[in-house]
């Protein structure tokens, strides 16, 4: 299905004109990106290309953003500033707009070209571990999503991406999902939420992919615990949280034998669209894979083989 992806910019002359790229996000020294994005421009032979860490607030993106000059080929957008960036673009692709946010800016006649590739980076994460179609005798293809934030309103556009036809938010307080359970409207997805308390085994048995996209801390081991006991032996597992590791839910999940993917499956696969967007070359996958493995003790899932 497609999920309105932003399109390539011309790649000709590529690799002779140096550019510029960056992430903006505040805090952002920890991010990962520059190992990923600078191992991608040196395995397309793109000579004199830099990426760098930019720390930013979403107050100050817009006029930062708008200062920049025609040296630069795009920015990743990370926390707090993903709702800032897609308010200034001048235009959007609709799965940004659906998300409501954007982690990927690329400069487009004279403006900003606004993309959510984290929606590429759940449904990546999940092809991954192994997604699959139910089996015949499971009535619904069904995922549940832990949390209803921004990261849940991008894990929904992925498991729409997915082939998923509904999806159950487990949040605090279902009146304040509303928001989300519009997003999922938006997808097409079939949706409900139930609060934690409400939280039934029923809710779980058919899901094929359960998605964790609340904050570290938040499970601990005895929630983990039931969460996957009341899993089908098909399903997989995404949490968002990738330190420390393991967490708590991918522990449990490991016990059971189900696959687990981490955030950094996520950073992976949401990396290889904005490098395209950037270059308008083929993202180099493999050489990103081992840029980034080669940073964390986190296993990193291999690379699906793509559909012939």
């Amino acid at each position: 299905m497609s999920t309105g992806r932003a399109p390539l910019p011309a790649c000709s002359g590529a690799r002779r004109v140096p550019r510029r790229a960056a992430v903006l996000g505040s805090p952002v020294a920890h991010s990962r990106s520059p190992v990923l994005h600078r191992a991608a421009y040196a395995a397309l032979g793109l000579d004199g290309w830099t990426y760098e860490a930019v720390e930013c607030t979403a107050e100050e993106l817009p006029s930062f953003v708008r200062g920049l000059d025609g040296s630069w080929a795009g920015l990743s957008v990370t926390m707090p500033g993903k709702r800032a960036a897609l308010e200034t673009a001048s235009s959007a692709s609709w799965r940004a707009r659906r998300v409501g946010a954007a982690n990927t800016l690329v400069p487009r006649e004279g403006g900003w070209v606004a993309d959510c590739t984290d929606v590429d980076g759940v449904a990546g994460a999940l092809r991954a571990a192994g997604v699959r179609d139910v089996p015949p005798t499971v009535s619904a293809a069904d995922a549940v999503v832990l949390g209803s934030g921004a990261t849940a309103c991008a894990a929904l556009g992925g498991l729409d991406d997915i082939g998923c036809e509904g999806v159950t938010l487990v949040v605090r307080d279902a009146q304040r999902a509303a928001g989300t359970l519009a997003v999922a409207r938006d997808f097409g997805l079939a949706r409900r939420a139930v609060t934690w308390a409400d939280l039934a085994p029923r809710d779980l048995a058919d899901a094929r992919a359960l998605v964790n996209t609340t904050p570290a801390g938040s499970i601990d081991a005895e929630l983990a615990d039931r969460l996957v006991a009341d899993l089908p032996s098909f399903a997989v597992v995404l949490d968002a949280v990738y330190h420390p590791w393991p967490t708590p839910l991918a522990a449990a999940a490991a016990t059971r034998g189900l696959t687990v993917a981490t955030g950094l499956d996520m950073l992976l696969h949401q990396a290889f669209g904005q490098v395209e967007q950037f270059t308008g070359l083929p993202a180099p996958r493999e050489a990103m894979h081992r840029a980034l493995a080669a940073t964390t003790d986190t296993p990193l899932l291999p690379l699906p083989v793509p559909l012939l």
